[in-house]
């Protein structure tokens, strides 16, 4: 059931963050996101795809737990999840 909620909490989050997006493209934006939430640190995501927002405490929390889920994911399910966002973004760029 935790990872159900995780998986909730992304969704809700990249939903709204999404709204947010202007100038950019909001595919674009949800690839880094995603990239940087399953390889890099939470640092690395409030330098990169979230360095232009004003990221409360609150947030930045939220963002350290659901980092931490994902860290603790068993390995091959994450690698799993990183073949997907590579399939993905090398869909992109023959598009």
């Amino acid at each position: 059931m935790k990872g159900s909620r995780a998986l909730l909490l992304v969704a809700l989050t990249l939903f709204c963050i999404c709204r947010l997006v202007t100038g950019e493209d909001c595919n674009e934006f949800f690839m880094d996101f995603l990239q940087t939430l399953l390889v890099g640190t939470p640092e690395e995501l409030y330098d990169g795809p979230l360095g232009k927002y004003n990221v409360n405490e609150d947030a930045k929390a939220a963002m350290t737990e659901l980092k931490s889920c994902i860290d603790g994911l068993q390995p091959m399910h994450k690698a799993e999840l990183i073949k997907l966002l590579v399939h993905v973004l090398g869909s992109q760029d023959g598009a």
